[in-house]
């Protein structure tokens, strides 16, 4: 076995032991919309809650190769940095990690081209997407949510339905982060009132960066506070190195509507 092989052996060993640990301390659930559409997602709640406090919370949305029914493959991707003790201690947070049935696609009634001219000029809100905001609201409802700091990001399929949240709701998340996703950018009419950070690979044959490039354009020709950071010679995987940025999650957490 060359260096190669064993490098990814060893790196798909890991990846499964972390996805193991993710699965034994995110807690499990279904949530059933009051449009009838089912959704199981898996939650993380702060570590010691104190009474009276409120909390962020982080929406995860994530991409085509972790749709299904398991209620488990969502976590494959970001679920560890929650987990990082210190992050757990530093940014007390709920997160969601929602799970996309295996025949959809988030925020579309089908797999869209991806090419910015082809994308959905004006596609209705699938019942998904109505699912997901209908979960969160249930959380912000609790009392124990800060309304003021709810956090979207999502990679790849999950990053076009981030796009998605972006054009939807300009003015509900605190931040937003899509990875490797895509949107027909016509779509960006009004101003997003928070901050939203891009990232891509440069060598990306799944999703082409031009999509990242354009919707980073558009967004700043509205005056949004918007930041993009290229990869370059990276392909589809660039949320590795994204998550891997040492101020991911500061940035993320001190953000305020």
């Amino acid at each position: 076995m060359n260096m190669k092989k064993i490098f990814l052996a060893l790196a798909l060993s890991l990846l499964a032991a972390a996805s193991s640990l993710a699965q034994g301390i995110y807690g499990k659930d279904v949530f059933k919309a009051s449009n009838g559409t089912t959704l199981p997602y898996r939650f993380l709640a702060p570590k010691e809650m104190k009474q009276g406090k409120k909390y962020p919370l982080v929406l995860f949305l994530h991409g085509a190769g972790e749709r299904g029914s398991d209620n488990e493959k969502q976590l494959t991707h970001g679920s560890q940095m929650f987990l990082n003790p210190v992050n757990r201690e530093e940014h007390p947070a709920f997160v969601l990690f929602p799970q996309c049935p295996e025949d959809g696609y988030w925020a579309y009634s089908s797999r869209p081209d991806f090419e910015h001219e082809n994308m959905p000029a004006n596609p209705s809100e699938t019942p998904l997407m109505k699912a997901v905001m209908e979960l969160v609201l249930k959380y912000i409802s609790s009392g124990q949510v800060d309304a003021k700091r709810i956090y979207v990001m999502g990679l790849s399929m999950g990053g076009m339905a981030t796009y998605d949240l972006i054009a939807r709701y300009p003015d509900f998340f605190a931040a937003a982060i899509p990875i490797c996703g895509a949107i027909n950018v016509d779509r960006f009419t009004h101003k997003p009132s928070f901050n939203i950070r891009i990232y891509h690979g440069d060598a990306d044959a799944t999703v082409p960066v031009n999509c990242s490039r354009s919707a980073y354009l558009k967004l700043k020709s509205l005056g949004a506070k918007v930041e993009y950071k290229e990869y370059i010679a990276c392909g589809h995987g660039s949320w590795t190195p994204a998550f891997n940025e040492p101020d991911f999650m500061t940035w993320l957490f001190k953000q305020h509507r």
